[in-house]
């Protein structure tokens, strides 16, 4: 049985590397835990080693692997870490008026499943959000189902998706499969396979090779009517 202190370094350091793919530093466990010095933080994490709930990567600096996670871990624990950039009020016509606004096709939906044509058949134009940088090239998707409601993406909301044909693992994406397929889900690649994996439980994490899985994009922030 772990700790508070065991348990909450755990899920911080299982939360940043669901999110990055990168180990979080020591100052940021640290001020995660609000210690106050870093030699609290190497105890806690030897501590979890020896009960077998992370791993040191060899010859890597900062590299830690969770191997498994409290079985009192709440989907919400494991699963919230994605905080999307949310537009608030969403698409509605007063929040939307700006005649210099940049504006940002909208392909149709994303869900498992969508054939391709989903995303590459222009169906509307939103404003891209003034928050994100004007550089590369952005488009909109309409989220059809719930696969990823627990990283705060639910039915209904408008993603928007900076193109690009590589992810940083960790990253949430638009991944096009075996070039008829387009979901949104949090890439994973570990040697020669890719996991695309969803937020809800509920559903199975996919595998598939590297040369099934094309990058589409990656998601930077989304609109919501409320």
């Amino acid at each position: 049985m772990l700790t508070k202190k065991q348990k909450n370094l755990l899920l911080f350091i299982n939360k940043k590397l669901r999110a990055s793919g990168v180990s979080p530093s020591y100052e940021e466990m640290k001020e995660s835990l609000n210690l106050r010095s870093k030699s609290g933080i190497h105890r806690l994490i030897s501590a979890l080693e020896e009960r077998g709930f992370i791993r040191r990567l060899a010859h890597k600096a900062r590299a830690l692997e969770v191997i498994k996670l409290p079985e009192t871990a709440s989907a919400n624990d494991i699963y919230n870490s994605f905080s999307p950039s949310v537009i608030k009020g969403g698409l509605d016509e007063e929040n939307v008026k700006n005649g210099d606004a940049a504006e940002v096709p909208v392909l149709g939906k994303i869900a498992a499943g969508t054939p391709v044509e989903a995303i590459q058949n222009e169906v509307s134009r939103i404003p891209l959000p003034s928050n994100l940088e004007k550089n590369g090239e952005y488009f909109g998707l309409k989220v059809q189902g719930d696969s990823m409601i627990e990283a705060g993406i639910n039915e209904g909301d408008t993603v928007i998706v900076k193109k690009s044909n590589t992810a940083e693992n960790g990253k949430i994406v638009v991944a096009l499969i075996d070039d008829h397929e387009a979901m949104l889900k949090r890439i994973r690649r570990k040697g020669k396979t890719i996991a695309l994996e969803s937020a809800n439980r509920n559903y199975e994490t996919k595998i598939f090779g590297p040369d099934r899985v094309k990058v589409q994009g990656v998601l930077v922030s989304l609109y919501r009517n409320f």
